[in-house]
Order: C-alpha cells, then sequence, then structure tokens
C-alpha cells in the first residue's frame, strides 16, 4: 500500500481481503482499478499475478508476480497462503516479498524444495518473520526434513514462547527424528509454564497430556509413564486409552496381577476386542508360541470361563480354536462349527482358513464338516443320534463350507458338486453363486465365473458390492464394454460420463483391474493410462496431508497426526501401488524392448499368417473402440447440452465442461521417449519406502540392466540377495548379468573402474562357479530338486536356455516337463502351469501342445489349456 493515496488504500485492502476469501475475480478487478492509476505500483502488479494463478492464466501469473517484485523489492506484504500451479525461474531478487511470493508460486507447483529454498532467502532480509518461518516449517515437514524442521521450530519458539503449538510442533519433531526423550523435554518445560489449569477435563489439554504419555512409552520407561498416566488421569478425556495403556505398562513392568485385573476391566468394555484376549493370555502367563500341554489346558480353561462371562462374544469362542490341538481341538471346533453353522454364517470359512496353515487342523475341520454332511442327509441333526434336528438352512451352510473348503485345496470337482447342490437347495442365496464363481475363477475358467457373478448380481441388483465384485470378473475375463456397463450403474446419473466419476472416486480396484485386463489384450497405452491413474491417486494422498500439518496441531489431535504422518511414510508399499508399479514397469520394458510394437506377447511363436489375422483382429477392435469413444462424447456433449438449455444455462459452456477424453488409447504414453525412464518413476519411490520387499529390487535390476548401469544392476541384486536369496527370479537374473558383463567385456566396453567393483562382489553372487554358468545353473538345479518349487525349475530352464539356446533348448524342456512330478504337486498351480506354457512359447518350443494335454489334466476348466 506504500505511495497509495487512502482511496485506493483502501482498495487495495478490499483486494487483500478478497484474496483471503477466495474472491478472486473481484479481487482481480480491484487490482485493475488501482493498476489504471498506478501502473508501475508493485504490490498492485504482485497481487494481480496472484489473482491470475487462481483464475488459470499460468503464464500471466508469472508475468506479473515478477513485474511487480521488479518494481517494488522491499514490499513485506502479501503472506497469504496460495494454492494453484505454476513454474517459475527464480532470480537474484531481493526483499522478502520477492522470494515469498516466489516461494508461494512454487508451492502451488508442488514444487516443495524450490519453494523452501525461496523462503530461506527471504528470511535473510528478516530472520523473526514469524509467517515465513511457519509457512517454510510446513514444507520441511512435507519433505520429511526433519533436522531443518526442528530448527526453524525451535526459532518459532524462542519468538513466541507463549504459543502452545510451537512446543508441541517441536516435540513432534524430535519423535519423528527418533529421540522421543528430547520431545518429552520439551513438553515438560512447557506443562511447567501452565499457571491456570482446566478445572475440568478440556479436550485439547487432555490431548497434550496423552501425547506426553505417549512420548514417555516410546522412550521406554514403562515405569515413568505409568506415574505419570496416573497423575493425568483425572484430567485425560480419553478413558478407554487410559486403561489401554495402564494395562500394557503393567504388563511390560511384569506387574501380572495388576495387568490381569485391567485387561479384565477392558474386556468388560469390549469383549471381541483380540488385543485385549491375547493381553489377558499374557498376564497369566499363557499363549506364547512354544506351549505345553499344561498351557494348553489352562489357556482353554480361561477361554471357557470367559464364554461363561460374555455368552454373545464370538472372540471367546474363536480363540481356543488356535490354540488347542489334537482332540481338544476336535472339541472346540465341533461346538464352533456347530454353533455358526446352526446360525448360518456366511464368513465361517474365512474366520476358520487361518487355521489351515497347519495340515492336522485343516484334516480334523474336513473330517468334521464331512461328517455333519453325511449326518443332515441322514438323520437332519449334526450326529446321526436324531436328537436333536436342524434347520433346514443348517444343510445349505455345510454344503457352503464344504464347497469353499474343496476350493481352497483346489480340489474343484469336488468343490463344484458341493456348490451346485447348495444351489439346488437354494436358488435365490446370492452368497452360493458368489462361491461358484470363486471355484471357476481358481479354476481358470474367468467367463464362466464372469456368468455366476452376474447371476448373483441379477439377484439383487440394489447390492452395490455384488455388482463391484461382478464388474471385477468380468474385467478379469477381458470383457471390457460389459465391465464398463455395469460398473456405472452404482455412479452418478447426473453426470455425462459415468466412468470419470470412478476416478474421481478414486476406485483403485477399478483402475488396477482394467489396467491388467488391457495389458493381457496387449493394449499397452491403454493400459499404461490406468496405472498412471493409481500414481495419481497415491500422490493426491500425499498432497492431501499438507493442510493437515497446521490442522492438528490447531486442533491438538496430536496422536492421530503422528500416526497420519508415519503412514504416509510408508504409504507406496501398499499392495494396491506395487501392483500398479510392477506392471506398469512391465508395460515399460515391453515398450522398450519392442519400440516398435512388434510381436505383442499373444503373438510370440505364431506363424505370419496367424499374426496377420491376431493384426487384423486388432485393427478393427480399435476401429470400433474409437467410434464408440466419438458416440459417446457426442451422446455427452448433447446431454449437457439438453441439461444446461432446461435450467437456462450456456449449453456451449457445459459441453466444453464435459469434454470427452481427448487421448482414450493412451498414446502419449506409448510414445514416450524414454520408457525406462518413466519406468523408474514408479520405481523410486518403491525405493525409497519399500526397500525390503524383493520385489522393488527385481524391478529395478531389469530397468538398469536395460540402460546397461551394470553397477546399478549389481547393486540390486545384492539387495535382492540380502533380502531372499533363494528367490526364484533372482537366479534368473544372476544368469543375465553375468551374459551382460561378458557381452560388455568382449565388446571391450566395460570400463576398469565397474569391472574391478563387478569383480570384487562375483564370489558373493556367484561363488566357487566362478565364469562358468552352466555349473553354476546345475548347482541352482540340484537344490530345486528338493525343494519341490516349480518357480525354481521355471528359472532353472530359463537360465540354461540364456546361457545357450541352440545347445540347451532340450535340457531346458525337460526341466519344464519334469514338473509332473509328484514332489511338484503342491506348487503346481494353475498360475505356474501358464507360466510353463509361456516359457515353452518363448522358446519357440514344439512340445507346447505336449504340455498342454498334460496341464489340461490337472487344470480341466482352464481357459489357457483348451
Amino acid at each position: 500500500m506504500r505511495d497509495l493515496p487512502s482511496k485506493e488504500a483502501n482498495l487495495f485492502r478490499e483486494i487483500l481481503k478478497c484474496y483471503e476469501l477466495k474472491q478472486y475475480k473481484r479481487g482481480f478487478k480491484g487490482a485493475e482499478q488501482i493498476l489504471k492509476k498506478f501502473p508501475e505500483h508493485g504490490e498492485t502488479l504482485a497481487m494481480k499475478g496472484l489473482f491470475y494463478n487462481h483464475l488459470d492464466k499460468k503464464e500471466l501469473a508469472y508475468e506479473f508476480v515478477k513485474k511487480g517484485i521488479r518494481h517494488d523489492m522491499k514490499s513485506h506484504i502479501c503472506k497469504q497462503t496460495l494454492s494453484g500451479h505454476i513454474s517459475l525461474e527464480t532470480e537474484e531478487l531481493k526483499g522478502i516479498f520477492g522470494w515469498h511470493v516466489f516461494g508461494l508460486l512454487y508451492r502451488s507447483d508442488k514444487n516443495y524444495e524450490e519453494a523452501a529454498k525461496c523462503y530461506a532467502h527471504a528470511l535473510k532480509y528478516d530472520k523473526e518473520n514469524i509467517q515465513i518461518l511457519r509457512d517454510l516449517s510446513l514444507l520441511q515437514m512435507q519433505m520429511r526434513n526433519l533436522e531443518g524442521y526442528v530448527d526453524t521450530r525451535h526459532v518459532l519458539l524462542e519468538l513466541r514462547p507463549q504459543n502452545r503449538q510451537y512446543w508441541v510442533a517441536v516435540a513432534i519433531g524430535y519423535q519423528l527424528l527418533g529421540t522421543p526423550e528430547l520431545g518429552v523435554k520439551v513438553l515438560a518445560t512447557y506443562e511447567e509454564t501452565l499457571k491456570d489449569l482446566p478445572s475440568t477435563p478440556d479436550y485439547e489439554h487432555s490431548e497434550l497430556l496423552l501425547y506426553h504419555n505417549t512420548l514417555l512409552e516410546e522412550v521406554g520407561d514403562f515405569q515413568v509413564a505409568l506415574d505419570h498416566l496416573d497423575t493425568i488421569e483425572k484430567q485425560v478425556c480419553d478413558r478407554k486409552a487410559t486403561k489401554e495403556k495402564r494395562a500394557k505398562y503393567f504388563l511390560a513392568l511384569g506387574r501380572l496381577a495388576e495387568a490381569e485385573a485391567a485387561y479384565r476391566d477392558l474386556l468388560a468394555l469390549n469383549p471381541d476386542n483380540m488385543a485385549y484376549f491375547e493381553g489377558l493370555g499374557k498376564s497369566l502367563g499363557l499363549g506364547s508360541d512354544r506351549q505345553t500341554a499344561e498351557d494348553e489346558v489352562k489357556i482353554l480353561e480361561m477361554f471357557k470361563q470367559l464364554q461363561k462371562e460374555y455368552p454373545r462374544s464370538n472372540a471367546a469362542k474363536r480363540l481356543p480354536l488356535r490354540y488347542a490341538t489334537g482332540e481338544a481341538f476336535v472339541k472346540v471346533t465341533d461346538e464352533y462349527l456347530r454353533n455358526m453353522l446352526r446360525k448360518g454364517v456366511p464368513s465361517l470359512f474365512v474366520n476358520i482358513k487361518t487355521l489351515y496353515t497347519d495340515s492336522a487342523k485343516e484334516a480334523a475341520v474336513e473330517k468334521l464338516a464331512l461328517g455333519y454332511l453325511t449326518s443332515l442327509d441322514k438323520s437332519k441333526g449334526f450326529d446321526n443320534s436324531g436328537a436333536v434336528v436342524e434347520p433346514p438352512t443348517a444343510l445349505l451352510w455345510t454344503l457352503y463350507f464344504l464347497a469353499q473348503h474343496f476350493d481352497y485345496k483346489r480340489e474343484t470337482e469336488q468343490a463344484m458338486g458341493y456348490i451346485n447342490r447348495a444351489i439346488e437347495h437354494t436358488p435365490t442365496l446370492v452368497e452360493l453363486y458368489m462361491a461358484k464363481g470363486r471355484i471357476l475363477k481358481h479354476a481358470g475358467d474367468h467367463v464362466a465365473a464372469m456368468g455366476a457373478l452376474n447371476e448373483a448380481r441379477e439377484l439383487d441388483l440394489q447390492d452395490r458390492f455384488i455388482n463391484t465384485k461382478c464388474t471385477k470378473y468380468m474385467l478379469r475375463a477381458d470383457n471390457m464394454a460389459e465391465a464398463e456397463k455395469t460398473a456405472v450403474l452404482f455412479t452418478r446419473a447426473d453426470i455425462p460420463n459415468p466412468l470419470n466419476d470412478l476416478v474421481d472416486m478414486q476406485t483403485q480396484w477399478f483402475s488396477l483391474e482394467a489396467g491388467e485386463s488391457n495389458l493381457r489384450q496387449g493394449q499397452i497405452g491403454r493400459a499404461l493410462k490406468r496405472f498412471h491413474q493409481v500414481d495419481k491417486h497415491f500422490n493426491d494422498y500425499t498432497e492431501d496431508q499438507f493442510d493437515f500439518h497446521t490442522y492438528c496441531l490447531r486442533k491438538m489431535t496430536l496422536r492421530a497426526y503422528v500416526s497420519m504422518v508415519r503412514l504416509e511414510d510408508q504409504l507406496r508399499t501398499h499392495p494396491y501401488y506395487v501392483r500398479a508399479a510392477q506392471d506398469a514397469v512391465q508395460c515399460y520394458l515391453r515398450l522398450f524392448d519392442k519400440p516398435d510394437g512388434s510381436e505383442s506377447e499373444e503373438m510370440e511363436g505364431m506363424t505370419e499368417a496367424e499374426k496377420k489375422k491376431i493384426r487384423s483382429k486388432q485393427r478393427k477392435a480399435e476401429l470400433k473402440a474409437q467410434q464408440e469413444a466419438e458416440d459417446k462424447k457426442k451422446k455427452a456433449a448433447a446431454t449437457a447440452a439438453e441439461t444446461a438449455k432446461k435450467a437456462g444455462g450456456n449449453a456451449a459452456a457445459a459441453a466444453a465442461a464435459v469434454k470427452g477424453d481427448e487421448d482414450p488409447e493412451g498414446t502419449k504414453y506409448t510414445k514416450c521417449e524414454d520408457p525406462l525412464g518413466e519406468a523408474l518413476k514408479f520405481l523410486q519411490p518403491l525405493q525409497q519406502l519399500a526397500a525390503t520387499r524383493i520385489e522393488t529390487h527385481l524391478m529395478a535390476f531389469e530397468i538398469c540392466v536395460r540402460k546397461n548401469k551394470l553397477l546399478l544392476a549389481l547393486k540390486a541384486l545384492l539387495k535382492s540377495i540380502k533380502i531372499d536369496a533363494s528367490h526364484a527370479t533372482l537366479h534368473e537374473q544372476l544368469v543375465r548379468f553375468a551374459l551382460a558383463v561378458q557381452k560388455s567385456s568382449s565388446a571391450k566396453s566395460l570400463k576398469p573402474s565397474v569391472k574391478a567393483v563387478v569383480d570384487k562382489h562375483w564370489p558373493e553372487l556367484y561363488g566357487s562357479h566362478g565364469q562358468d554358468l552352466n555349473a553354476f545353473n546345475a548347482g541352482f538345479i540340484e537344490k530345486t530338486k528338493t525343494q519341490g518349487s516349480v518357480a525354481h525349475v521355471i528359472s532353472a530352464a530359463m537360465s540354461a536356455y540364456l546361457v545357450d539356446p541352440s545347445k540347451n533348448l532340450t535340457k531346458a524342456e525337460e526341466l519344464l516337463f519334469s514338473v509332473k512330478e509328484e514332489k511338484f504337486g503342491r506348487t503346481r498351480t494353475l498360475e505356474n502351469a501358464i507360466l510353463v506354457q509361456k516359457t515353452l512359447k518363448g522358446f519357440k518350443s514344439a512340445r507346447q501342445s505336449e504340455w498342454k494335454t498334460k496341464a489340461k489334466v490337472w487344470f480341466p476348466n482352464a481357459a489357457a489349456f483348451q
């Protein structure tokens, strides 16, 4: 407002208010009025640029903010935050205003690192500027620059020691840095400064005290934490949390009698909480992995008493099955199964199947269930005494349970027999058709599975869950058209393109399944488009945490905030992201290996006539898809225009708002210049946050070996060995790495420095076999004979073929056909059988039809072997 007359100064204040209230158009008009009289007023020019930024005119925003900085280098105004998107280049600018505005613009561009640099420059001119320090600390937390965050928060604390948020922020910084003891000291000092404590429990003060106690717990001094908990108990609102903490501390301190009483008190509050039962067992010295017969008797007696005390607790009835063995297991399981089957609990098998890790328990459950079926057929009871007649539904749920049981064992014929009989008994029960679809899916017949799920869906058209499951099965059957029609039945009806609603709602399962379906069909562009949608969802989750850095400190939701920050740090380890990343990397590797798109996976090994037929079919499908997309676009525009016309709005604007997808085929992804660079973008978050997963390093190797970055490939192999040296895929990668090194050595392109590092680690990779890859592979084959693992056999066969395709083809084929032996029965799954088929296809083996015939015997329903 410098050098402005009072009228324009007041108008400028109105502009600032408009900015705060997000009234950007009104504020923009005000800025225009001032600039008509004072065209070089720097602060107004900068504000105009900020308004342009929010009005999606990014280039003009950049231009006007920069003009403002040049005309008014010393201004201190405009310290509000900014959201949006802008890309700028920094200059040697002076003055806090210039650097702060640059920081705001970089922050709107999600370029937090550059924004933090700008704020740091701004602080050179005003080291005690509260607003900039606060903004800088938010960026540091978002980037997890925790050392910088603590330093910045310390400065704020020194400037405003009366502000509670600054004390808490420093403590949180220390906690996240792994030094909770320093956080304890900070909070203890703050609490000493408090004079007027609330007389009644106050939520914010209560949360502060509980957070303090949590820090003491993290330090590991449980006695101090317990004493502190006793001190603050009357001031804490969350009674359940104090009881849980007290029980935990008693247990950690070995005060078992008090821990027992505490956990019994908690069970009275929630008798279905598994953790409370486990805590009670530990307080009684029971429930450990090394359980004696005496311990088993005691723990079963404990649960028997608890069942009397809490007769409606399902946990009290289910947990004994985990600890019981032998005859005791049969007895408690018999009672549990009868009760659940009598009630008709659909989730019974899901609840029971965790016991199947013990083969004796699995056999006992099977024997009991088959006995129930026999007795129900004869006497309508669970035993042959005829004393108790069970309800007719008991037979239905027993058949349902047995179908799921045998499906789990992959005994498809028996599973189908039981589920078909159940459907004959009650043809209107949705769960039966869903179970049938699941059995068919596991058998490899995705089309029939889709049909079963569609029958289930048609029985209850109002059920969103069944609709979702049916859509998934349609996608797995690669029936994209039907899947899209089914998926949109539960999307918003008031939008022209309902599929976009699935993206807006972040329905990741749809993006993943659709992308994998596209990938199976060789539609790489469409697949990548879906996988990038998943990546965007996770980016959104990361960005969404930004506002909570201030909100949680203001509202004192400190424990939840720390939990959220730690969750965000592990977000990319979620199975959805890992799946999307693996699939996307696979797509980009395929684009790199075959940049011209020649011979998709399904065309490998085909004759030229067969390839021509496939390409013709693909072209027709593409033309049909383009025509359908064009029709949808026209229909959407017409609908939007009609809606706008009825509402009295602008039809053209409405039609523009629902503009169709400009790139339905994902061409921009398939035409990328650096497929491996794009693959790395998916991999890097996993390298940072999922470094303990071997899949991360297996993918890293695939990228690095193609880029001929041998040292990075070596690094990936070493990390994989550290995680799981016996992994099947790792062996094949070791062979490929050795071949890549040999190729570079032969071409004399291997740098001496690289060779020195590779030679240093060679024994770690290949042991005593040295450069003899045939001997290395032979040693691996000997190991696989005892493991009975089909995956390892496939890896050995592939490795043998890679070493010498002409000499080792027969050997590789014999290795693959060896999986017919009985010892491979446990791992001879449908997925592995299909993988053997693909491997033979890659070898261009003449024995492909022979394998298909053998596999069809094991998996008669699998579409892959028809």
